[in-house]
C-alpha cells in the first residue's frame, strides 16, 4: 500500500504565495519521478511540474518563472512553491509519484487525494 498525503492548499489573493507538500509513504522500494498536476472546474487535469530523482525538472509554460518544484529524496516528499499566483491558478492540485513497490516488478503511477488552491482577484 502507498499513501500520498498533500498539504498546503488554501485561499490566497492574487500575487500571493503558497507552498504545497506531498509525502509518500508505504511499501516503497524506489521513486522515479514526482510531480504536481491540477484540475480546474470543467477542465481536464493538466501537468504543472515534475521532478526526477536526479533533480531534473519540467514545468508547464503557464507556471514557468512563478512556480518551483523541489524534492527531498530521503523523506519521499515533493514540494511546490507557488509565487505570483493568479486567479487562473485556481484548481485542485494533485500529487503524483511514479514509483515501485517493494513487492512489485514494475513502476506504477500513484496519486494523492488533491488539495484545493483558490486565488481571489
Amino acid at each position: 500500500q502507498v499513501q500520498l498525503v498533500e498539504s498546503g492548499g488554501g485561499l490566497v489573493q492574487a500575487g500571493g504565495s503558497l507552498r504545497l507538500s506531498c509525502a509518500a509513504s508505504g511499501s516503497i522500494l524506489s521513486i522515479n519521478s514526482m510531480g504536481w498536476y491540477r484540475q480546474a472546474p470543467g477542465k481536464q487535469r493538466e501537468l504543472v511540474a515534475t521532478i526526477t530523482s536526479g533533480g531534473n525538472t519540467n514545468y508547464a509554460d503557464s507556471v514557468k518563472g512563478r512556480f518551483t518544484i523541489s524534492r527531498d529524496n530521503v523523506k519521499n516528499t515533493v514540494y511546490l512553491q507557488m509565487n505570483s499566483l493568479k486567479p487562473e491558478d485556481t484548481a485542485v492540485y494533485y500529487c503524483n509519484a511514479h514509483l515501485r513497490l517493494t513487492y512489485a516488478i514494475y513502476y506504477g503511477d500513484y496519486w494523492g487525494q488533491g488539495t484545493q488552491v483558490t486565488v481571489s482577484s
